[in-house]
């Protein structure tokens, strides 16, 4: 794996786990009151397509970290409508 491939995993890695906090906290106060679902709409859209993007150019670092990205925004974007 080239050096360029390492820093879009670390990257990819510290963006992702990011949400993770936040999937947390919903899930625990079972409230998604302030969170912006036209936001989390646009945001799980551009991250799908980031997948794809990365499936166009082969470049793992951008699959692997957009998908898990992809799954936790759409956990996000879930427990939103969910516990409304």
């Amino acid at each position: 794996m080239s050096g360029t491939d390492w820093v879009g995993f670390v990257a990819g890695t510290l963006t992702t786990i990011a949400f993770i906090p936040q999937v947390i906290r919903i899930w625990r106060t079972r409230s998604a009151r302030d969170i912006s679902l036209g936001m989390y709409w646009v945001f799980t859209a551009g991250v799908a397509l980031w997948v794809i993007y990365g499936f166009m150019l082969d470049a793992l670092p951008v699959i692997v970290t957009n998908g898990i990205t992809l799954v936790l925004s759409a956990t996000v974007l879930v427990l939103k409508l969910r516990f409304r």
